[in-house]
């Protein structure tokens, strides 16, 4: 009879285990890996104006920063966000950069504090919300900062080369010794193979 029990435990255990691990699959999050096409979208700036990818014409490609006002992590990415931008845009690599929080959430981070955050640091890109909170999950971002490198194809689609963090370390850039995202546009702007295609993105859970 204990035989029969321990077995009977045996089998509920591993049903509901496999159950379980069903749920963790679907609600995983999930997104773009590397080589994928990604749809475009079209966003309010901080201007005003809606962006969206295909407004760059004659990009190469999209330097795609998910970042916010609120978290200490993209404050601190702040003045290598412009840097980027000030040394790339020309070369055809623009920054654009989404603010994925939900504002009812993140007051801090609602649109008007956006605009207020682009006067006061001077930004040089475009600062999108993401009204709705319907982009970021298609990328599969889940921290803020979070970078996405999209390269343009002879077809004019934009494809995933590069996923992760701006460099290796996110809290102090005087102690940055490798610039993953930089060493990525430089090795496409050469045509040369990605070495580091992805890197753990360090920062604050997106806010839902």
């Amino acid at each position: 009879m204990k035989t029969f029990k321990a077995l009977t435990l045996i089998a509920i255990l591993v049903i509901v285990s496999a159950f379980a691990a069903n749920a963790v699959r679907k609600n995983k999050v999930s997104g773009y890996n590397i080589g994928d096409v990604v749809s475009n979208f079209k966003l309010p700036n901080v201007d005003e104006k809606m962006v969206s990818m295909t407004d760059y014409k004659d990009a190469k490609g999209i330097i795609l920063i998910f970042t916010c006002n609120t978290c200490p992590f993209s404050v601190a990415n702040e003045d290598r966000i412009i840097a980027l931008d000030n040394k790339y845009a020309s070369k055809g690599y623009p920054v654009i950069a989404i603010n994925p929080n939900n504002p009812e959430v993140q007051p801090g981070d609602s649109f008007d504090l956006m605009k207020k955050r682009a006067r006061e640091k001077g930004f040089t890109f475009p600062y999108l919300l993401d009204k709705g909170q319907e982009v970021y999950p298609k990328y599969g971002a889940t921290k803020t900062p979070h970078v996405y490198l999209l390269q343009k194809n002879a077809e004019g689609a934009h494809i995933v080369r590069y996923i992760g963090a701006i460099d290796d370390n996110t809290r102090n850039e005087k102690a940055v010794k490798e610039k993953y995202l930089e060493n990525a546009v430089d090795a496409l702007l050469s045509g040369k193979e990605i070495e580091i295609t992805e890197t753990k993105a360090i920062g604050c859970s997106i806010k839902a």
